[in-house]
This record gives C-alpha cells, sequence and structure tokens, in this order.
C-alpha cells in the first residue's frame, strides 16, 4: 500500500507538472503588469534550453548587430495569430500589441567551434503591452535547464576562448529592468532597435529573405520587394563602400543614442544612417557634452586623422566615464573599431567620404 500511494503520488505530482506546462505561447500571461518568475512560463519555445521556438515565434538574422563583448545572439520575434508588423522604410517595424522580441546571449567555450558547448547567459524580452513597450531579463542558472527573472539585473564572470585560440574573460553586466531605456529609448518611451528594413533585408535563418519572407506569410504588411527596401552590408563585407559599412556599424551600435530622438540628443550627434550631413556625424564637430571624456581632442572625427578623433577614442577606451558605448560593453571591439579607424583614415575633405568609397571596397 505504501508502494501504491508513492506511486499515485508521483503520478499526480507528474501530471500538475504537465497540466502546467505552456500551451503554447501564453498570450494573456504576456500581457500581465507582473512579469512571469521564468521564462518557460511564457511558452515561447517548445524546448526553453534548447532554445527551439514554439509555432508563431520565427528566428531572425541582422546584417549588423550590436556588439555585446562578443557575446553570440539568436534572436527570435513573436506576432500574436493574426497580428502583423507593418514595413517601414527608415524605422523600426511598427509591431503589433502582444509582440514579443526575444535575444539570448551566450558565449562558446571556445570561438573556433562556436557552436559547441554554448553557456547561455541571458534572455532578454520586450513586450509590446497596451501601455507600450516593455523589457525584462531572464538569467540562465548553471545546470542551463531555466531562465529566472531578474528585475535587478546581475554581474558575474564568464570565460571564453577567442577565434585564436586565447582565453578571455568577461564581467557580464546583466541589465536591470530601469536600464533599458538607456539604450532602447525614443522621445523618452521604449522602443526596439533592430528590426528595421535595412538590418533585416538578408536571408534568415532558413536561407530565405526575411523581408519577402515575412511578407509572403502575413506577418508584414505594406513590404515592398527585397530590391527596393534599404540595405545596409555586414561589416566585413569587403565588397560594399567602406563609407556604409562603417556608417552601418556606427548605427547599430551608437545611432540609438546619437540621434535627434535619443537620449544623447544633448551630444548633437546624428549616427542614423539616413543622415546625410557629415557634420552631424561628428565630421569636424567640436564635442558639446563629452568633458573629460574628449581626451582635448578637437572634433568628434578629424577626416585622415583616427588618433585624432574623439570617437575613435571613446570606443578604445574601457573606462566607464568614457568609453562609448556607455552601456553593453566592457571590452573593446577590435574589429568594430579597426573599420572605424580605417573609414577616418580614408576619409578626405570631400563632405566627410572615405577616399576608398567611390571604389567600392
Amino acid at each position: 500500500m505504501i508502494g501504491l500511494a508513492r506511486l499515485l503520488g508521483a503520478l499526480a505530482l507528474a501530471w500538475a507538472c504537465v497540466s502546467a506546462a505552456p500551451a503554447g505561447v501564453q498570450d494573456k500571461r504576456l500581457m500581465r503588469a507582473a512579469w512571469a518568475p521564468e521564462l518557460s512560463d511564457y511558452g515561447l519555445f517548445l524546448d526553453t534550453a534548447a532554445q527551439r521556438p514554439a509555432p508563431g515565434v520565427t528566428p531572425y538574422l541582422l546584417t549588423q548587430a550590436l556588439f555585446s563583448d562578443y557575446a553570440l545572439k539568436q534572436r527570435f520575434v513573436y506576432l500574436p495569430p493574426g497580428q502583423a508588423a507593418t514595413y517601414q522604410a527608415d524605422e523600426t517595424f511598427a509591431f503589433p500589441v502582444g509582440a514579443v522580441l526575444i535575444k539570448t546571449f551566450a558565449y562558446p567555450a571556445d570561438f573556433r567551434r562556436p557552436d559547441d558547448n554554448l553557456q547561455l547567459l541571458e534572455t532578454r524580452l520586450l513586450v509590446h503591452k497596451p501601455t507600450g513597450w516593455e523589457g525584462a531579463t531572464y538569467l540562465w542558472n548553471a545546470a542551463q535547464t531555466e531562465a529566472k527573472l531578474a528585475i535587478a539585473g546581475a554581474d558575474f564572470p564568464a570565460s571564453f576562448l577567442d577565434a585564436a585560440g586565447a582565453p578571455r574573460s568577461v564581467d557580464w553586466h546583466a541589465p536591470n529592468k530601469n536600464q533599458c531605456k538607456g539604450c532602447h529609448s525614443v522621445d523618452g518611451k521604449i522602443t526596439p532597435i533592430g528590426p528595421k528594413a535595412r538590418f533585416l533585408n538578408r536571408p534568415g535563418p532558413d536561407g530565405v529573405n526575411q523581408i519577402a519572407a515575412w511578407a509572403a506569410s502575413g506577418r508584414l504588411t505594406n513590404a515592398p520587394a527585397p530590391d527596393q527596401a534599404p540595405r545596409t552590408p555586414a561589416p566585413d563585407d569587403a565588397a560594399s563602400p567602406l563609407d556604409t559599412r562603417a556608417r552601418a556599424y556606427l548605427e547599430i551600435n551608437c545611432a540609438h543614442c546619437h540621434n535627434p530622438r535619443g537620449p544623447a540628443n544633448n551630444s548633437g550627434l546624428d549616427l542614423r544612417s539616413i543622415q546625410h550631413a557629415p557634420a552631424q556625424w561628428g565630421v569636424g564637430k567640436r564635442p558639446v557634452a563629452a568633458g573629460r571624456a574628449s581626451a582635448g581632442l578637437d572634433f568628434a572625427i578629424e577626416p585622415g586623422k583616427p588618433d585624432r578623433s574623439i570617437l575613435v577614442y571613446r570606443m578604445t577606451s574601457t573606462d566607464p566615464g568614457e568609453m562609448m558605448p556607455e552601456l553593453g560593453r566592457s571590452l573593446v571591439h577590435t574589429e568594430g573599431l579597426a573599420l572605424v579607424r580605417q573609414w577616418i583614415a580614408e576619409m578626405g575633405y570631400n563632405g566627410g567620404h572615405a577616399k576608398s568609397s567611390e571604389s567600392g571596397r
């Protein structure tokens, strides 16, 4: 009898667990004011630990990605049934209430084998609630089985071998709920950064152009054909103009703050790629709000002189009071810095464009 009682108890517990497990994406729960305690509570993944998305959750890729101390990122978007995003040529797509943007950060043990032995760090959600976009961070446990809500954020060490096999260590910073606005802000309101036509106009994980695929599936309305939509190249696409690559890099890493409606609009810089006035990028522009971070240099960008440009100085620094971006990194992005240095070094006084841009480099 004791054995039978234990068996029945175990079956009851198992049934309770199954009954409590989300059956598909939990739309109503996503709309609640209080965040769920665990990532799996939302049903966004069929297998949360394996990042296997549930039906309606679509993985996507960007041509340019925000640098986050070399962390790999897996991106997903969820749209409620029957809902679609609206295409916008220059701005972030207009997503309906109920949409969710999901981003998981991870390090492989060895970047020479980036698909092996991933350490999941955190998963960030941006949820479009009736009151606007809201963000939350979920931290992965040591067993890599679940991510738990971290309203206060967290700091913890992480390590990996880089692409050359050298050991690297990072003090990973997961933002608290209020820090989301530090980057994701337009006119003081939280908004997405990456899902713009120029960053999404590329093949997705399935090899199909994402704008075309989203439009064909009904997830995107008013979209033109991909060849009629803007596109930024990857930073290492040597077949694309140096100007285009460098400015796209600055846009994804800096322009979410440095634009007329962003948190750093007092700097007077507009680093969006749709800004065509070189003085607005910082060419020949004296600093107005940099303080000691200007390092005594005269211009944000001095054409032909990267070492005399405040922009390069701040990208090189890891001092929290000087570095840019000031959030989201603790390491220097060696490759991104080299790209911007080359751009400034080859920049002539012909309107602020790199001399090499006409050659298609």
